[in-house]
Parts: structure tokens; C-alpha cells; sequence
């Protein structure tokens, strides 16, 4: 359990209790943490709001998919984790907050923090992981850092390298055959 209060959380899905706030919710995962404490938890999930356009009495069923996405971000983040594991974090963000996560990722890493970041999203990985492993029908095919994965298969993007590593450049993408149907 003590391994369990100092990991934040992300998952690319989650279930939420829809019938509370946005405010009863991060105090609710506040208090499961028990090294928050509950005034330290109170003062922790209102500064949530501050730079937020959530509202804090709004019920989840009403959120948004972005809202809810930036809920799961605060209540991971809460009690200040070391490490954070996020899966498709961005998803469903507006521009504005994809682009708050990426700096709160990048400040993270410069803190040392550990940080895994699970996306398909490989442009984004590219400018916010210093280290990528790339999966392939559940089995690691390569490693290193983006510098490192490009100049060793000779791809100027992570796209490519996952292409070339994947034999996906090989593939017809069937793009002429959806061109086809759609008459074009």
C-alpha cells in the first residue's frame, strides 16, 4: 500500500464517480492518500482549479471528455507522486492543456522524476521522452533515446522508425483503395 500512495496514475480509460463534483472527487482521492492529510488534500485539490476552466461544483456527468481527462491528471498528480505513469494522457485535451501537460511532463523530468508514458501518439513521444522503447505484437523491438532509434534505422521521425521496425513501410497503406470507394 505504501508503494501504491506514492505512484500518480493516469489511465487512458477510467471509471468515475459521476454523481459527485470535480471537487468532491480530488477530495476523495485525496483522502484514499493517506500521506496527504485532509487540509493539506482541501488546499491541494482547490489550487486544481486556479489555472483550470473546470468548474469545481459542476457534477462529472457533466465533464466533458477533456474535463474528465483533466480530472484524472489532477487526482494523479494530487499528492505529487514519484513516479507517474500516464497512458494516453493527452487524449481528449484542448490545445491549451495538451500543451500544459507536456510542460508539466518536461518540468517533472527536469525535477528527475521518473516518468512512463504509454501513447500511439509517437510526435508527442518524440519531443517529450528521453528514452522510447518500441512494442510490437506485445514484444520490445527496439530502445533508446529518439536520436539514437531514428539514426539507427536511418528514419528522420519516430513514425518511420516504428514503420521500418514494424515492416509497416512495406505495407499498402490502402490508400488508393479508399480512394477507389469513395469515388474519388
Amino acid at each position: 500500500m505504501q508503494v501504491k500512495e506514492r505512484i500518480g496514475y493516469v489511465p487512458e480509460a477510467a471509471v468515475l464517480f459521476e454523481s459527485l463534483t470535480g471537487q468532491e472527487f480530488l477530495e476523495l482521492c485525496g483522502r484514499l492518500c493517506t500521506t496527504l492529510g485532509k487540509t493539506r488534500c482541501n488546499r491541494e485539490s482547490r489550487a486544481f482549479w486556479r489555472p483550470s476552466t473546470l468548474s469545481p461544483i459542476a457534477r462529472l456527468d457533466t465533464y466533458s471528455k477533456g474535463m474528465l481527462q483533466k480530472i484524472l491528471i489532477a487526482a494523479a498528480l494530487l499528492h505529487n507522486p514519484e513516479p507517474i505513469l500516464l497512458d494516453e494522457p493527452l487524449s481528449g485535451l484542448d490545445v491549451n492543456a495538451a500543451i500544459l501537460m507536456k510542460d508539466l511532463i518536461a518540468a517533472f523530468a527536469s525535477e528527475g522524476r521518473s516518468i512512463l508514458y504509454s501513447s500511439h501518439v509517437l510526435d508527442v513521444v518524440e519531443k517529450v521522452c528521453d528514452r522510447v522503447l518500441i512494442i510490437h505484437k506485445g514484444r520490445v523491438v527496439a530502445g533508446g533515446t529518439p536520436e539514437e532509434l531514428k539514426a539507427s534505422t536511418g528514419q528522420e521521425t519516430l513514425e518511420g522508425v516504428f514503420r521500418k521496425l514494424t515492416h509497416a513501410e512495406n505495407d499498402d497503406p490502402g490508400i488508393a483503395r479508399i480512394l477507389w470507394a469513395l469515388g474519388s
